[in-house]
């Protein structure tokens, strides 16, 4: 910005332009003024080429503190093994499942200060032979196997917490039937207004714990979550409700692989949780986007929205930056690839599978159009837009 300046714009006549012509002779006014655009370009270039810079930085630091924050975890780890080598009396054990958190708690701690001796001066006390030494440690390994075998167990039962069908409501008809009503209540109020949609999300919470091993209960949860997300301006708000509602989908997504609507939500709450994250968060979370609304599609293939939201993917994927580029190809062995007539096809699969779906999506046609040098088409698709009403944000 502060750059544009310096080059002098001459008048059309009289004194401005004998300035002008005066500071530069080799170059006229239409030379001067595409000189001022490509000037103007660079600026931006290097403006967003900082920003980028800033964020690679970020993601940088990031990753540099969980690597030092699990080494550091390891050593603790050692030298706790090695301060219970030294301990003179034999420890208690307990059969429960619950001393694993304690086992794992005790590393976080400080160092036990009351070891005094080394470990050297502690077998020349104790006289400890080798064949002890041995069973020890022995012992030691069998312990942190227990250990990992019981962490292992647990995350598998949290994984069996969501049954693999849906859970019966106790045989009693008036929850079939409340259920049904509450279904269709939250359908409607999804697609009322901001007041709608927050009450929508409120029932929905009330009737958690009655309902939350229903399948079609549990998506609707986490579009509510979705819904309060674009509803929220707070930013630490938008990344807790997108929070909340993938973790709601986050095992039921892999018990119920075959529900459209579970693939779709997880992936749409997805995108809205990675939208303010790194660059490497973004681009992974993209990847875990389009694989899940490929699967919703391959369910369900007659849905607009899912060609809608794929269109989207496509269009944002041909029009990465230079450094998200090479994000990608540094993560990704085939990275994924998309190009505008990609994103294209999709928008127009949303429009002949449901006229006036959408008035962005018929932007995005537009936008498409204009950037495949179809002027023409690209205004016809712009009237065509301004003819719906505008009932999102977007």
């Amino acid at each position: 910005a502060q750059a544009v300046p310096r080059v002098p714009v001459p008048a059309e006549g009289g004194h401005g332009a004998r300035h002008g012509a005066g500071h530069n002779p080799l170059l006229g006014q239409a030379g001067q003024l595409e000189l001022l655009e490509r000037l103007d370009s660079v600026v931006r270039s290097i403006v967003e080429l900082r920003r980028e810079v800033e964020e690679l930085r970020n993601s940088l630091q990031h990753l540099a503190l969980e690597i030092v924050g699990e080494v550091r975890s390891h050593l603790e780890e050692r030298q706790r093994v090695s301060g219970r080598r030294r301990f003179p009396f034999p420890r208690e054990r307990s059969d429960s499942t619950g001393s694993s958190s304690i086992y794992f708690t005790a590393s976080s701690g400080n160092a036990n200060t009351d070891d005094g001796e080394s470990e050297g001066g502690y077998t020349t006390a104790n006289a400890e032979s080798d064949y002890e030494r041995e069973s020890e440690r022995e012992s030691e390994e069998e312990e942190d196997e227990a250990s990992c075998e019981t962490v292992r167990m647990v995350h598998q039962d949290s994984l069996d917490l969501v049954p693999e069908v849906e859970a019966p409501l106790s045989g009693d008809p008036s929850l079939e039937e409340g259920l049904e009503q509450l279904l269709q209540q939250a359908d409607r109020l999804h697609g009322g207004d901001e007041q709608d949609r927050r009450e929508g999300f409120q029932l929905l919470l009330n009737n958690k714990l009655a309902y939350t091993g229903q399948r079609e209960f549990l998506w609707r949860l986490a579009r509510a979550h979705s819904d309060m997300w674009e509803l929220t301006e707070d930013e630490e708000e938008k990344q807790s409700y997108a929070c909340e509602g993938k973790r709601e989908l986050e095992l039921a997504s892999q018990k119920w692989d075959q529900s459209a609507e579970c693939h779709q939500w997880f992936a749409i709450l997805c995108g809205q949780q990675a939208e303010h994250e790194s660059i490497p968060k973004r681009v992974q979370a993209g990847c875990v986007f389009k694989e899940h609304i490929d699967k919703a599609i391959q369910l369900k293939p007659e849905d607009p929205q899912l060609y809608y939201l794929l269109g989207k993917w496509c269009y944002q994927v041909a029009h990465l930056g230079w450094l998200e580029k090479k994000t990608v190809s540094a993560l990704f062995e085939t990275p994924p690839s998309a190009t505008v007539q990609d994103a294209l096809q999709n928008f127009l699969r949303v429009e002949e599978l449901s006229p006036g779906f959408s008035k962005a999506g018929r932007v995005y046609i537009a936008k498409c159009y204009r950037e495949l040098g179809n002027s023409s088409a690209a205004t016809l698709w712009m009237n065509l837009a301004s003819e719906l009403p505008g009932s999102t944000k977007e």
